[in-house]
């Protein structure tokens, strides 16, 4: 990672078994396209992308809530209501420094894409990137609080984050907007990849009305994040990453879930 100019198509190739720990971070922005792949332009494209988002807290958040319209409020109000439940179980995401973070994440985020704005599940895939960005941050040592971070680290963490989850939603931005087509196609793909590899399975579903989209929407909406520990997800996410062009978000995140069917495929047909 450290060639002058980067193999993107190399690093996809070696990232995809699974990245070590101590690469990851800067792995996941070269893959996600945050990073230039030009050595030398790498430092200065941090300072301009952080710089610009400072500049979004200042005009989308720092403002007084008269200055929301009626609709940007509604969405502070869904953000804040969300960021609470987002890992409950996970000490680092309930403290407060966290959820202020995730707070101006989501919302500024959500008034920069008026078409898709903030729909719930947008909360859980921002959270592999602090879970790995903080986690490295503090020396994997997460008996730490993101408080003993000084205000620049913190900041700039938060500006990689935004940055990050706004590369990842570029290509599956209709998993968000209106009737949400992008996840309907991706239920319908998995019903028909258990169609064909295994029929009775599906039948026995159909046969007793469970309807895919019952179980497999939040799948999709949420990538298995609610579903799987985040630790395997950051695993899982290496080799989506590296797929290329998002691939790995729609048609591999597709076969994950039918492998995970499949696993349980004769408990289900006993029910």
């Amino acid at each position: 990672m450290e060639a002058r100019n980067l193999d993107l198509e190399l690093l996809r190739k070696l990232c995809w078994k699974g990245i070590p720990p101590f690469l990851r971070t800067r792995a996941w922005k070269l893959l996600l396209g945050y990073l230039p792949s030009n050595l030398e332009r790498r430092v200065p494209t941090l300072k301009k992308r952080r710089g610009e988002y400072r500049g979004f807290i200042d005009i989308f958040y720092n403002i007084d809530p008269s200055q929301r319209t009626e609709q940007e409020q509604k969405i502070y109000t869904q953000i804040v209501a969300d960021v609470p439940r987002t890992n409950p179980e996970m000490p680092l995401f309930q403290e407060k420094c966290m959820q202020q973070c995730l707070t101006r994440v989501l919302y500024i985020w959500s008034i920069r894409h008026p078409a898709t704005g903030y729909v719930q599940g947008i909360n859980d895939l921002a959270t592999p990137f602090i879970y790995l960005f903080f986690g490295d941050a503090l020396g994997r040592d997460f008996s730490k609080k993101c408080a003993d971070l000084d205000d620049k680290e913190f900041f700039n963490i938060e500006a990689d984050t935004f940055w990050c989850l706004s590369k990842l939603l570029e290509g599956i931005q209709d998993h968000y907007i209106f009737a949400q087509p992008g996840l309907q196609r991706m239920v319908f793909k998995l019903k028909e990849l258990i169609h064909r590899h295994d029929e009775p399975l599906h039948d026995h579903l159909q046969n007793n009305n469970l309807m895919f989209i019952q179980f497999a929407f939040r799948w999709m909406n949420c990538l298995l994040l609610r579903e799987i520990p985040l630790h395997l997800i950051i695993r899982l996410w290496d080799t989506y990453l590296s797929s290329g062009d998002q691939p790995g978000l729609t048609g591999f995140h597709i076969y994950t879930c039918a492998a995970l069917i499949e696993k349980y495929s004769s408990k289900l047909l006993k029910l």
